[in-house]
């Protein structure tokens, strides 16, 4: 019984980790931009090296044990030919090939995967990565926003990178590589997609509790559209129009909330938590963690603890009345 109860979670943990290689969510082998394509293709490059590799010392081991009772080796030679394969196989083959990978990854892959130098014309935005929340702005403007990177299709944004707290890892994989992000340092990366696309990224470096529940995703989208976009996120937070956002308006600058968060065009200017100036133009909620409705964002009003344990955001208790209200607000800053 036990051997089969062995047998069964070997299968399960097989099929799990198949199961998880078919979401095309966060896919590094489904690039869409010319940098990830040079990764995509290093890696295919290596993999099919590791195969040929690995059939290799296979079949000489199945000739090994083939001819395990024979003196020498097949086509005569002996201990001349051996010591020729060895040469060969493990010093001058390796040599070549990992000199072979080195001059190409750092030639055609690396040079092409860096962010543009200093001076260059490229758009430029900064993402700070806070716990558990990345935070983004557009130079130039007043743009700000959390979580949801939205850049113009095939044309070359120049990512700049910082952390307000620990060490965080900025990763969108079907775009580019990962870089660090590291307190009082900036880090570059070039995010340039060839085609319109929502694309999900994490952070790559373990930050704590949340760390599994700090995404973000990446919108590129066409030029007109991305302009119409960025002119709206740069305005000040609309006027509420009814009694019911007036009222959660009220609530949001006499509670700890205008302590946490900024809303532009308001008293609010805190620095702890998102700007919530437009969050009601985003898709989801606490880092992709849930969807922007009215029903979860209620519920993550009331209590954010019970889907992101650990976070800053505390349990204000206030009414259902006043919760309501709130809801209310955020959801016309759109």
């Amino acid at each position: 019984m036990t051997g089969v109860r062995g047998a069964r979670g070997v299968l399960l943990t097989f099929a799990v980790l198949a199961l998880a290689g078919c979401a095309d969510k966060q896919n590094t082998l489904a690039p869409a931009s010319k940098q990830e394509g040079r990764i995509s293709t290093l890696f295919w490059i290596m993999m099919a090296g590791a195969w040929i590799g690995f059939a290799i010392i296979v079949g000489l081991l199945v000739l090994g044990w083939v001819n395990r009772r024979r003196e020498g080796l097949p086509g005569g030679g002996g201990e001349r030919a051996a010591t020729r394969i060895v040469i060969v196989m493990g010093v001058f083959v390796p040599i070549v090939l990992l000199s072979t990978l080195f001059v190409y990854s750092n030639i055609f892959v690396v040079k092409s995967t860096a962010a543009p130098p200093p001076g260059t014309t490229v758009r430029t935005l900064g993402v700070v990565g806070h716990q558990w929340f990345w935070e983004v702005r557009y130079p130039g403007t007043e743009a700000v926003t959390a979580n949801e990177i939205h850049i113009p299709v095939n044309t070359r944004v120049n990512v700049v990178a910082t952390t307000d707290d620990v060490i965080h890892s900025f990763w969108v994989p079907q775009l580019n590589r990962k870089i660090d992000m590291i307190p009082g340092r900036e880090n570059r990366v070039l995010l340039a997609a060839d085609r319109t696309g929502v694309f999900r990224g994490e952070c790559a470096e373990f930050c704590g509790l949340q760390h599994a529940h700090m995404s973000m995703q990446v919108v590129a989208e066409p030029v007109a559209k991305f302009k119409r976009w960025l002119a709206n996120m740069a305005r000040p937070a609309p006027a509420p129009t009814s009694s019911d956002e007036r009222r959660g308006r009220e609530v949001f600058l006499s509670k700890a909330c205008s302590g946490c968060h900024t809303v532009r065009g308001t008293d609010a200017a805190g620095k702890i938590g998102p700007d919530l100036t437009h969050v009601a133009s985003r898709s989801t909620l606490a880092a992709l963690t849930i969807p922007n409705t009215r029903d979860y964002l209620f519920r993550w009003i009331h209590d954010p603890q019970q889907f992101k344990e650990g976070v800053k955001m505390p349990s204000l208790h206030l009414t259902d009345s006043e919760v309501n209200a709130l809801v209310a607000y955020l959801r016309s800053l759109k």
